[in-house]
């Protein structure tokens, strides 16, 4: 082991990021531990915590080599050894333990009793060890959150909020970030800000389960997002208006004008856009080029048109793959046949469920094209698989 991590050290000295390039470990961008920036003393790995990282714990020599060099004021094996145990003993997987390691390898230091508390804590609140080892490799910040000072009294606020234990713990497994984010900051001001449009609690807190992040912003971003909102028409009254507020809230000012922008082009006059908006406020969180690629896609059948996209914006919302063009290809092979002689509303095509349209545009006339629709799809899916390679 120790030639393994002299082996290591000569590596990382010689190219310290390449552990960044080559490892099978998912790194983000955004995690500190090894940003390049901070990388600007000597790595000299521990070859006895090397030892167990990689022939105990099923770590790769690079990882740990490099985890056990930043931990140079703590040389005890068997506390790395005792705290990756635990953790894997409440169904942490190695996958889980190594994105915990190289968010803050320190954590190997810890004690078990700081596991423990937060075990505990989340468990009387109906969580399954699977759903908080989750919960912590997504939101690691847990562990260096202080359990008296920041995430019992977070938790108190969300019981406050949404009622009991089982809808905190419905609510964290959506999203572990309310317990490592100051709520007095966010959400508690965010929900009152809602509430004083008129928006009923229990609408708000569909909301909230449904995009979580969505209330944990700047209760700055959110005024302007409800003022949005209300400056395109959406009536504070509407079931929509907490989903047009959402669509701001994700949305840069830059983003909004692209799509703006880009419907344009496409011959859509703003008031057409704002109608659509103040109905169906989900689909302008497509990207432009989304939007544009279902759009295209529509008017290229010479059977719709912009008006007939206005009429039924819940078009954009659907699926190119799995919806839209599976069932432009029925109606284009039905019209081939001669089987119909004008195309249904666009409403009517997309609109309803898998079942309902075979059981409309397709049983009716499997004599005559239930052979060739068999084709079409299979060659459909091959050509989706070969775009899907070229792209890759």
């Amino acid at each position: 082991m120790i030639a393994i991590a002299r082996r290591n050290l000569s590596f990382l000295l010689s190219n310290p990021n390449s552990f960044l390039c080559n490892s099978n470990v998912h790194v983000s961008p955004s995690i500190h531990f090894f940003s390049t920036s901070r990388i600007k003393r000597i790595l000299i790995p521990n070859p006895e915590i090397c030892d167990v990282l990689v022939n105990k714990h099923q770590f790769s020599p690079e990882l740990a080599s490099l985890a056990s060099s930043r931990l140079s004021k703590f040389r005890d094996p068997q506390r790395v050894d005792s705290v990756l145990s635990f953790l894997k003993e409440n169904s942490f997987t190695t996958a889980q333990l190594q994105k915990l390691v190289i968010y803050d390898p320190r954590i190997l230091g810890f004690t078990i009793e700081r596991f423990e508390s937060r075990f505990k804590a989340f468990q009387e609140l109906g969580l399954s060890s699977e759903e908080i080892a989750k919960m912590i490799s997504t939101g690691p910040a847990i562990i260096h959150s202080s359990m008296e000072n920041r995430i019992n009294p977070r938790l108190s606020m969300l019981k406050d909020l949404v009622g009991s234990n089982d809808d905190v713990a419905r609510l964290l497994k959506r999203c572990p970030w309310f317990v490592v984010t100051d709520l007095e900051k966010t959400l508690i001001p965010n929900v009152e800000i809602v509430k004083s449009c008129g928006i009923p609690m229990e609408r708000i807190l569909h909301f909230v389960y449904a995009y979580p992040r969505g209330f944990l912003i700047k209760p700055d971003i959110m005024r302007k997002s409800v003022d949005k909102a209300m400056e395109i028409g959406v009536p504070r009254t509407s079931v929509v208006f907490i989903y047009a507020v959402g669509v701001f809230n994700y949305t840069s000012q830059g983003m909004w004008e692209v799509k703006l922008e880009t419907l344009r082009n496409l011959g859509f006059s703003d008031n057409e856009i704002f109608r659509m908006f103040r109905t169906h406020p989900h689909i302008f969180s497509a990207s432009g080029n989304k939007l544009k690629n279902k759009v295209e896609l529509l008017l290229a059948t010479g059977k719709y048109n912009v008006s007939s996209i206005v009429a039924s914006p819940s078009a954009l919302g659907c699926s190119v793959q799995k919806r839209i063009e599976p069932r432009i290809q029925v109606l284009k092979l039905l019209e081939s046949r001669n089987l119909i002689e004008k195309w249904p509303r666009l409403s009517a095509v997309l609109k309803p469920r898998d079942d309902i349209f075979m059981e409309k545009f397709v049983r009716p006339y499997y004599d005559e094209i239930g052979e060739e629709l068999i084709t079409q799809r299979s060659v459909l899916r091959a050509e989706r698989a070969e775009s899907m390679r070229t792209d890759a």
